[in-house]
């Protein structure tokens, strides 16, 4: 499973970054960066930037402001904190076991628009194994034949924010994703829908980061403390059908953006816009560092990589104390806060 993961993820790595460098031909090309982990692991940071004097943004019609499609491949030792706290989701680790040897590979994806009107996208789906420790008093081998899996599972999901709302933009991304989890579940989406709200909230604020998408972790073949009754029957359960799941959603990613991104990229926009967006930016600032776990657990990874952590932010953002702007219901900046404090279904 590890060597067919990894092959997945860097074609899909390079099927969306082709795809956007096509999209916006006179833009600067991403940057790719290999990267070795002292410790363990590898990565391809492929990351989007233009210098604010770049001549391009004063000759040009540049779509993206910030983007970043990330593949990585780590492995490690888990501290006892983690141990314990992964044990809980996973009975078939031993109790007695205070630490193991991992492995984690994944694909993580943002893409932040010049445009007011045009949403911020992120994706990331991975695949994580725990291994039973090599005995004291065993030869010293290596390679992944000899080793034992003692826990795996898949996570990962997307999430679409604006800073305007367009219904059709959000039924158009909800109902690809909806359509997806459909062919391999029918209790995937409603359970996924409801966990995404839940995981991109910004508790200081009561509102979400976005409107939504879906979101899922540690699923494997074992029971899932997300779905009982019916819904525990009717979801995919073995690797084989949990990676066909994951491929189908992955590759379902520019369908589900690139019609959105076209119809707003370049739309008419305004001083006032821009300033709102950059407001919102700052809540995705926000959550991202003091909120979400990922991040958190990234920076504090020995040997992380900080660049490819902090590629996720967006590349301007700004705080107005006491802003007037989204508290007028009746205001398009008013009426999407309204739909981040009292999250919708789309379809």
């Amino acid at each position: 499973m590890r060597r067919r993961f990894e092959e997945w993820i860097a074609r899909l790595q390079e099927e969306i970054v082709a795809t956007f460098e096509r999209h916006d031909p006179t833009a600067p090309t991403f940057r790719r960066d290999s990267w070795v982990r002292p410790q363990g692991g590898r990565g391809l940071s492929c990351v989007f930037s233009v210098s604010p004097n770049d001549a391009i943004l004063r000759n040009g019609d540049i779509v993206l402001e910030k983007g970043g499609v990330n593949t990585s491949i780590l492995q490690g030792i888990m501290t006892p904190a983690a141990m314990k706290q992964t044990r809980a989701d996973h009975p078939s680790i031993p109790a007695d076991l205070e630490t193991a040897p991992f492995y984690a590979s994944g694909i993580s994806i943002v893409i932040h628009p010049r445009n007011p009107h045009a949403p911020s996208i992120h994706m990331n789906y991975r695949y994580f194994e725990i291994i039973e420790p090599p005995k004291a008093d065993s030869e010293a081998n290596s390679g992944e034949a000899q080793e034992k899996v003692l826990a795996w599972w898949f996570g990962g999901g997307a999430d679409l924010t604006p800073s305007y709302l367009y219904q059709d933009d959000a039924k158009h991304f909800h109902g690809t994703i909806k359509a997806v989890c459909d062919d391999h579940g029918s209790a995937l989406y409603p359970v996924f829908k409801k966990w995404c709200d839940e995981r991109f909230f910004i508790p200081h604020r009561d509102e979400t980061r976005g409107i939504g998408g879906f979101f899922f972790d540690d699923l494997c073949e074992a029971p899932h403390g997300r779905f009982s009754g019916h819904a525990a029957d009717h979801r995919p359960k073995t690797a084989e059908d949990i990676f066909a799941f994951v491929q189908a959603c992955g590759n379902a990613f520019l369908d589900s953006y690139l019609p959105i991104l076209e119809r707003r990229g370049r739309a008419p926009s305004s001083e006032h816009e821009r300033r709102w967006q950059l407001i919102r930016r700052g809540r995705y600032v926000e959550f991202n560092l003091v909120v979400d776990r990922g991040t958190r657990f990234g920076l504090l990874t020995p040997g992380a990589r900080v660049e490819s952590i902090l590629m996720t932010m967006p590349e301007t953002a700004r705080w107005e104390y006491m802003s007037e702007l989204g508290t007028d219901p009746e205001t398009p900046e008013g009426r999407l806060v309204e739909v981040l404090r009292n999250p919708r279904e789309w379809v």
